[in-house]
């Protein structure tokens, strides 16, 4: 029996749950003995290789602040796992995680269901939301699609397809069409999907729709994002909007964001989009620490990289860089090397404690063209340094030290 929040993470960690098993059988069991929690509640599910959290993000800020009782379930979290499961922007108390991570568990190993780490908290969420009667739930899948854990929901209010790029290809496929393949697998029958029009994928989400009989909506809005004298705007159809999330990136994010809240508002809704624009946070995606000229930024694939080194240049041309960075072993992180870093960038490695994790004699020995490459031994002295620091790449690593950084 788990007693408390603390003995709910070790549980979630220990090597009995801290893996991953793709399929839906599971799932699907254990939420049949909760009662089906998931299809009482709306669900807007998430899938996609990069912008699925901004997407989240941004779409639940504008569901609440539309009024709406709004749910959000992310997944990786920094620094405590209650981050990943939210109500109207405040995480599940430590209390109520745990009760919930209990009865689960309880539930499964009466009924012989080995469950996973990742399909422990998606049944806690499904079933947080529904005790809680939410009127909307952002859900985002963990990885793939297909047979992802959150893929459990006969009928949502709509899905979202985010950008499609080669990661987690040791489980996904190594094309950009099957891995789009496997992200499409949330597609329903006779629902409607929105995706964006440049999405590398679109001709295999297509194709699933079409077998599904789903309908497709692309972005079509006339929409740019500026900064200016310190601020960040939004510009959809000419009107400005306060949007405080940076990066390049975002515009995309943003674009399908919007797309989604209008598809919500024809099914009769109201939707306040300046009031969700001007107050959506999401942390450690170009997130910038102005009082210590710190940039916290998950780019852990090539196509984040990109974009990331995209948004760097484009805010922050003139500043010297100094980057803090580390890695997992299933990502591929000689590509983001060669994109994000030159040969005589300032670079500091973070050995951190997660299993995948590269640690830095590999790392260097792996990618030989980084010349002014250190082991970071002391992070605050680092953090510290005027230059502007660029802390990037693992997002468990970034979870590791992110209480660093808040003290």
């Amino acid at each position: 029996m788990i007693l408390n929040y603390k003995q709910a993470k070790e549980l979630l960690t220990s090597q009995g749950k801290f893996y991953i098993n793709l399929g839906l059988d599971r799932m699907l069991s254990v939420l049949e003995l909760l009662g089906n929690p998931q299809e009482k509640i709306k669900v807007i599910h998430v899938a996609g290789t990069n912008g699925k959290g901004s997407v989240c993000a941004i779409l639940a800020n504008i569901l609440k602040k539309s009024e709406y009782k709004t749910a959000l379930y992310t997944s990786p979290h920094l620094a405590e796992y209650t981050e990943r499961i939210k109500i109207d922007n405040i995480e599940i108390s430590q209390q109520d995680f745990a009760k919930y991570v209990n009865e689960i568990c309880e539930i499964s190993e009466k009924n012989n269901i080995d469950l996973t780490e990742f399909e422990i908290l998606t049944a806690c969420a499904f079933k947080y939301f529904a005790d809680n009667c939410v009127d909307f739930a952002v859900i985002e899948t963990g990885m793939g699609g297909r047979y992802d854990a959150t893929n459990v929901c006969t009928m949502p209010v709509c899905e979202i397809i985010t950008s499609i790029s080669l990661d987690h290809t040791d489980r996904l496929g190594d094309t950009i069409d099957k891995i789009a393949y496997e992200k499409a697998g949330i597609i329903k029958k006779n629902s409607t999907v929105i995706v964006s029009g440049d999405n590398r994928g679109t001709d295999t989400i297509k194709k699933v729709a079409k077998a599904v009989q789903a309908k497709v909506l692309f972005t079509d809005k006339n929409l740019e994002i500026k900064y200016s004298n310190g601020k960040n705007i939004a510009v959809i159809d000419n009107e400005a909007y306060d949007f405080p999330l940076l990066g390049s990136y975002q515009k995309q994010n943003l674009e399908l964001a919007v797309k989604a809240a209008e598809f919500i508002a024809s099914n009769g809704y109201k939707i306040n989009l300046k009031e969700g624009l001007k107050t959506v946070k999401w942390n450690a995606r170009l997130e910038y620490r102005k009082e210590k000229n710190i940039i916290i930024d998950g780019a852990h694939n090539p196509d984040a990289a990109s974009e990331l080194k995209k948004s760097l240049d484009y805010y922050f041309s003139s500043e010297k860089k100094i980057y803090i960075y580390s890695t997992i072993n299933t990502k591929d992180y000689k590509s983001v090397a060669k994109i994000l870093f030159k040969p005589d960038d300032e670079i500091y490695y973070i050995d951190f404690s997660y299993k995948n994790a590269v640690k830095f004699e590999e790392y260097i020995k792996n990618v030989p063209w980084l010349l002014n490459i250190k082991k970071a031994e002391n992070l605050k002295k680092i953090i510290n340094r005027p230059e502007l620091k660029i802390i990037t790449g693992s997002l468990y690593m970034i979870g590791e030290i992110y209480n660093q950084l808040n003290d």
